[in-house]
């Protein structure tokens, strides 16, 4: 699966049916125009906290690019790891890095 996907599965094992279904996408979603699709997608199924006080569990939007819209999502497993599915590497757990939280 994708990042997104992932999310979703958890998302289904934990809560429930999803609210809404997801349209398909493509590598290059959401990169012909300004809109934050992934953040707002997420803003309208959870409430949003501040970094500070997110624990696990939590969803987690990154930006891959500086400037970018978010396009990356991972679920926090503690204060400095989380989790989420990378092209090559699959579902994986890892640090969240200063180079991940920069992002």
């Amino acid at each position: 699966c994708d990042c997104l996907g992932l999310a979703r599965g958890v998302w289904r094992e934990v809560v429930g049916p999803e609210p809404f279904r997801i349209p398909h996408y493509s590598r290059d979603w959401g990169e012909t125009g300004p809109r934050e699709v992934l953040a707002e997608g997420a803003r309208a199924m959870m409430i949003e906290v501040e970094p500070a006080a997110a624990g696990p569990g939590a969803l987690i939007l990154f930006c891959m690019k500086p400037r970018a819209i978010a396009k990356h999502v991972g679920i926090l497993t503690g204060p400095d790891s989380f989790l989420h599915a990378y092209e090559r590497l699959g579902v994986i757990e890892e640090p969240l890095t200063p180079s991940w939280r920069r992002r």
